[in-house]
């Protein structure tokens, strides 16, 4: 959640007009900066997986989990296409929506609501298969029926869709492979109810595993993602190219690729303990509550910049018209302002649900 808001500041504050990853036109450090980010939305996914799965093993009949998931999901949805596109925007007029990753996260959720009445072996293979095998579907382009283009955009391919005159929804997380992480997530929360040091040595395994099937996979450049790597004119920008996998939708390289880590990072942190940890698991409490925040907050803040030094702020309500923006390090130093920020509203929110266990609509933020 704080390297997502790193990215989310770079959105709005940076003076680079390209993608961070062209290989043509970036630098090593706006390269980074954009690579650490890409852990974050494959993990968040991972973990609504293994949470739902937490979730119904404590307190839930099967029945309830499942309506649990698809009530949470249905709201997600909602809140993607109104508060959180408020704040990426501020319109409300509703004429360009966008299916981003609490969106992903909602139609994840919906589906895993009725597969959470399969056995977890079930499960878990259904995940994997989504994982593994999306990408045999990259040449599929179904041009025979508009409702077949709509479903295949929401499904695999991404792109725009035309609601109605003058208004659209443009999928930028098709669900397939998001589906198969929340699946694989909702599957391995059994992990969490080992020991703990079974755990984290099964975690420190499969974290290691899947980057070394991240290797082999990747190295051999046939399948797992449709833009192979490629030589570069220095070892760097090589080594550039074989991390620069597609996220959007999320190739198996790139699923690979950041939750190993992830699984790495699981194992690793889920011991740690002193201050920082405990600020850390401040923000975590409250998730929800700290992205319908950061997000407007980090717009209104760059229009008062934009208003301050140029005097005018009207035309840059929208991340499409954005500023002339700034050198990287004021990015940096925005974002580490920004989460330093929220942790105030964070931890009272968080002492709120601490509070009031029994009220269950806190539960959805």
């Amino acid at each position: 959640m704080i390297v997502m808001a790193l990215d989310h500041t770079r959105d709005y504050f940076s003076n680079v007009q390209f993608d961070p990853t062209d290989l043509s036109k970036t630098n090593a450090v706006l390269f980074l900066t954009r690579l650490v980010t890409h852990f974050c939305a494959p993990t968040f996914v991972l973990l609504a997986g293994i949470s739902a799965f937490l979730y119904g093993n404590k307190r839930a009949s099967r029945k309830d989990l499942s309506w649990f998931l698809f009530s949470r999901g249905v709201w997600l949805i909602v809140l993607e296409l109104t508060l959180v596109h408020w704040g990426w925007s501020f319109d409300v007029s509703g004429h360009s929506l966008m299916g981003q990753v609490i969106w992903a996260i909602g139609v994840s959720m919906i589906t895993l609501a009725g597969l959470a009445w399969l056995p977890t072996p079930a499960i878990l293979t259904f995940g994997l298969m989504l994982i593994a095998g999306h990408n045999l579907l990259d040449s599929i382009q179904p041009h025979t029926r508009e409702a077949q283009t709509v479903l295949w955009k929401i499904l695999h391919t991404g792109g725009a869709i035309e609601l109605a005159p003058h208004y659209t929804f443009f999928v930028l997380y098709p669900v397939i492979p998001w589906i198969g992480i929340m699946a694989a997530g909702f599957a391995m929360g059994t992990v969490y109810l080992w020991p703990p040091e079974r755990r984290r040595t099964f975690l420190l395994r499969l974290g290691v595993g899947l980057l070394l099937a991240f290797l082999v996979v990747r190295g051999i450049n046939i399948y797992g993602d449709p833009h192979r790597w490629a030589a570069q004119p220095s070892p760097l920008y090589t080594l550039f190219s074989f991390v620069n996998n597609q996220k959007y939708p999320p190739s198996l390289d790139y699923i690979l690729m950041t939750l190993g880590p992830a699984f790495l990072a699981l194992a690793v942190l889920e011991q740690a303990k002193g201050k920082l940890a405990s600020i850390a698991v401040t923000y975590g409490r409250v998730p929800m509550f700290y992205y319908l925040l950061h997000v407007p907050l980090i717009h209104a803040l760059m229009i008062l910049f934009a208003v301050i030094q140029y005097g005018k702020g009207a035309a840059l309500f929208t991340p499409a018209n954005p500023p002339p923006g700034y050198p990287l390090f004021v990015v940096y130093l925005v974002w580490i302002a920004i989460v330093a920020f929220l942790y105030i509203p964070c931890r009272w929110f968080a002492g709120v649900k601490a509070r009031h266990r029994d009220k269950a609509w806190l539960s959805y933020l």
